[in-house]
């Protein structure tokens, strides 16, 4: 009778819990944004309740009020009855992207991103292109497509040879050896962010880790996951898995990365044969933080007179729970000031291709974000996300300023080396 299908519904059970008390509405974006009931959690799941009741078919107020959702997953973390709108979201954008006709133009966008950023080899072969488009940009063009000059303001600025530099698939211990773990790449951010792949290998081996870091799978499945390509997902997902779970700790320092490997247990749940591997997967997962929270440190950690404002990734501390071991990381580093934003739980608006999908809420929150962070005075603002990085950075220049950015263990690498950004 419903408009959902058969595959992986989102639960019933796990609607019913919504009782609608509306804790969720300060803390989520687009409600704070809008004032709208429908782009709210709770509007959300109520149209997820009719979905599942009346039929036959999803109509255009559902699909753009979950559209409209960052999935920032602040609404997890203030429900007070633990509703799990993480899944809930997960599995109705995948009904959507099954059971709903998109736009001509809004399926060729789509498919060109997801034909893009999941994989390393053609990110590195554009990154010359990238850097010759932000040069020479055609205003008439981008004002004519939102989507574009979206995606023009966010692109990285990493140096062209740097895209192209290579971590070695192993490296050992300094010292006592400690553990041996398996490292995620990532695909965005073994390109443009390889040394931020570099600092968490580095301060691994110097804190007693064999680090194992195979050039494949090219991508977790995050993106796709996230965005409710659900069978690209699993495939990249099955990949990782067999890939990484020889060993005894998966480590990942891009935050929707580690929020999506955590998850495969519910994204194989109605897999017989994937179903207890995709679980005992995920509970190996670390973000870099966590993992270095949980061991004494023992490689010597110098001065640093910085101030820094710690932006929590909403896929870190929101759909992952971690929200203290970056701060301790931070924390253990001499003479480093931590400062803390306002609205800390608000998203910046980057949420994965989220900018690139729905740019006009994701400038608002964008630049919401930066003038946070800027308020702060700080010298530096630490975030364990990349798009977050490339979102607030942006946006921070948008506001006239030029905002260092950095992931907290590039500053802890830099304090164990005993050098200065």
């Amino acid at each position: 009778m419903g408009a959902f299908d058969d595959i992986r519904q989102p639960e019933p059970h796990l609607i019913e819990d919504c009782v609608h008390c509306g804790f969720c509405l300060p803390t989520c974006p687009t409600y704070v944004l809008w004032g709208e009931e429908m782009d709210s959690p709770r509007g959300r799941i109520l149209l997820m309740r009719a979905a599942h009741e009346e039929g036959p078919d999803l109509i255009a107020a559902q699909v753009d009020a979950w559209d409209n959702c960052l999935g920032c997953m602040a609404c997890v973390t203030a429900c007070p009855s633990g509703v799990q709108y993480d899944k809930l979201i997960e599995d109705t954008r995948a009904q959507v992207e099954r059971n709903w006709e998109r736009t001509l133009s809004d399926r060729l966008w789509r498919r060109a991103l997801f034909e893009l950023f999941p994989h390393p080899g053609r990110l590195r072969a554009l990154a010359p292109l990238a850097a010759v488009q932000r040069a020479m940009p055609s205003e008439r063009l981008l004002q004519r497509f939102p989507r574009l000059r979206e995606l023009t303001r966010v692109a990285p600025r990493t140096p062209v040879r740097a895209a192209w530099r290579r971590l070695p698939e192993r490296t050992p211990a300094r010292g006592t050896r400690r553990g041996r773990v398996g490292f995620l790449q990532g695909c965005v951010q073994r390109v443009f962010f390889g040394d931020v792949n570099a600092a968490t290998v580095a301060v691994l081996a110097a804190e007693g880790f064999d680090v194992f870091a195979p050039r494949l799978p090219r991508c977790c499945g995050a993106l796709q996951l996230h965005t409710g390509y659900a069978e690209q997902a699993r495939g990249l997902a099955r990949a990782t898995i067999a890939a990484f779970e020889a060993y005894e700790t998966i480590v990942v320092n891009a935050a929707g990365c580690g929020s999506a490997m955590k998850d495969y247990g519910h994204l194989f749940r109605e897999d017989p044969a994937w179903s207890d591997r995709a679980a005992a997967f995920s509970a190996k997962v670390r973000d870099v933080s966590e993992l270095l929270a949980e061991h004494e440190p023992v490689a010597r950690r110098h001065p640093l007179h910085l101030t820094v404002a710690y932006h929590d990734s909403c896929h870190l501390a929101h759909a992952q729970g971690v929200r203290e071991p970056p701060r301790e990381l931070l924390r253990g580093i001499p003479d480093l000031e931590l400062r803390e934003p306002a609205e800390w739980e608000i998203c910046c608006g980057s949420a994965g291709v989220y900018n690139l999908l729905e740019p006009e809420p994701a400038a608002a929150l964008g630049r919401r974000k930066a003038q946070h962070l800027l308020d702060t005075g700080a010298d530096v603002i630490a975030a364990g996300n990349p798009g977050c990085a490339l979102q607030i950075a942006a946006y921070a220049r948008a506001l006239g300023r030029e905002l260092p950015m950095h992931h907290p263990i590039e500053l802890l690498h830099a304090s164990i080396e005993g050098r200065s950004l």
